[in-house]
This record gives structure tokens, C-alpha cells and sequence, in this order.
């Protein structure tokens, strides 16, 4: 997907929170097992086969996946590389090519359920935009589903 370079350059910052029913251990497994990605990596009627996922779990380990739109087939790359891999409190990335850094918190709220924080900097125009703050949304709700029936 190709974007207005001008679109491009001007970079912002994006916080998420949620909070799941589910402990910062499980969440932090989920967000690195290639298995569980399949499930909820990306918006609503995305797939990411888990065959096309790596995860090399270690500060400098590769992170990617191939997210494939179950209409059309039509693929999208997404690649990291991570900055932070401190199970199971903290996990961060950097996105080569546009530079953005995420960096995802958990935070045990006691009784099994964690706050998921979600900082990304350095975040272009159009990574901000309504409909691809909707489509990061709907991938957080599927890990809730996911996290809530886990086969």
C-alpha cells in the first residue's frame, strides 16, 4: 500500500488502553506465539496464517507476518524488529522502513485481569486515521475473543 509522502512525514503518537479478562502472562503469550497471532493479529477480515509468522522472542528478534484479506487474498507484510521483550510486563518494537516504535504495557489488575497500554510513536498521518484506528480496535477486540475461547 503506497501513501502521499506528504502524509508520510507528518508523524503523531496513538495511546490505546483496554483492559482483558485474562492475566498479563496470557497476554503476553498471545501477542508472541505465531498460533495465537493467526487469531487475532490484524482488523476484522483479516487472516495471518501462522506458517507465514515469525517471532524470534529476544531483544533483536525478527517479528513478522503476512496479513491476507479473506475477500480479496490481497497481502499485507507488517515486520518488526524488537526493542523490549520483558515477559510478561513489557514488549516493543520498531517497524524498519517508517520507523514507527510501538510499545505495548501490562498492567495486573489483580482477579485475572491485566490493562493492556499501547503506546505508538512516530506514527504517520495515515497509520492515525479514523479507519485505521477502527481496524487496530477490531484486532484488539478479537484478542479478547480469542483470549476468551482459546482453541
Amino acid at each position: 500500500m503506497e501513501f502521499d509522502a506528504t502524509a508520510m512525514a507528518d508523524r503523531g503518537e496513538v495511546t490505546l488502553r483496554r483492559v482483558y479478562d485474562a492475566s498479563p502472562e496470557e497476554l503476553f503469550s498471545a501477542m508472541t506465539d505465531a498460533a495465537a497471532l493467526e487469531r487475532f493479529w490484524g482488523p476484522v477480515g483479516m487472516t495471518c496464517p501462522s506458517e507465514r509468522t515469525i517471532v524470534e522472542r529476544r531483544v533483536g528478534g525478527t517479528f513478522s507476518t503476512t496479513m491476507v484479506n479473506d475477500e480479496s487474498g490481497e497481502e499485507h507484510l507488517f515486520s518488526g524488529v524488537f526493542t523490549r521483550f520483558d515477559p510478561p510486563l513489557t514488549l516493543g518494537w520498531i517497524e524498519p522502513g517508517i520507523e514507527m516504535e510501538t510499545t505495548v504495557t501490562f498492567r495486573d489488575l489483580d482477579g485475572g485481569r491485566t490493562e493492556a497500554s499501547i503506546v505508538q510513536e512516530n506514527v504517520p498521518l495515515p497509520f492515525r486515521s479514523p479507519e485505521a484506528l477502527a481496524g487496530f480496535e477490531s484486532s484488539l477486540q478479537r484478542l479478547a475473543d480469542h483470549l476468551a475461547d482459546p482453541r
